[in-house]
């Protein structure tokens, strides 16, 4: 069986942090990489749902893949990875494995202090606790359904 991602990491499971007094949220070790200490580790975007998402090196290939393949005879593309990635933000944990997330990100998440680091199997979401229990109770399906649908 083929390695799940070039870095060997998965993400599952929630984690609830509160950020320190400089917007540092600890990242949970079982979701740590060998090299996760560059300025390039990890890459965060505001996502559509209201958290913020949380990509490792593995989809960031993926992401850049995809991106590269947008013509620039299609300026509507454009202007929504321009809107998407100039949101988002780059970076690293430092040695005790926290990373610093940028005012925007925050505000975008609506996150001040607490937060619920989820994971999403290839990448994590980091939440408003309140947003999160709400948009988790707006779930339509169960995991069943949901694995079915996948074909698992």
């Amino acid at each position: 069986m083929a390695d799940i991602s070039t870095d060997g990491v998965f993400y599952v499971g929630e984690f609830e942090k509160p950020l320190d007094d400089k917007r540092r949220l600890t990242v949970p070790s079982k979701w740590r990489f060998k090299g996760d200490d560059s300025d390039v580790a990890y890459l965060a975007i505001p996502n559509i749902n209201g958290s913020i998402s949380v990509y490792p090196p593995s989809m960031i290939t993926k992401l850049m893949e995809t991106v590269s393949k947008v013509g620039m005879s299609n300026p509507s593309a454009q202007r929504q990875i321009l809107k998407l990635f100039g949101s988002g933000d780059r970076f690293g944990c430092d040695k005790q494995g926290r990373i610093i997330l940028s005012e925007r990100l925050m505000k975008h998440a609506g996150i001040e202090k607490d937060t619920v680091a989820a994971g999403a199997l290839t990448h994590f979401q980091i939440w408003n606790p309140k947003r999160y229990k709400k948009y988790l109770e707006e779930a339509d399906e169960s995991p069943e359904n949901i694995l079915e649908k996948l074909g698992l």
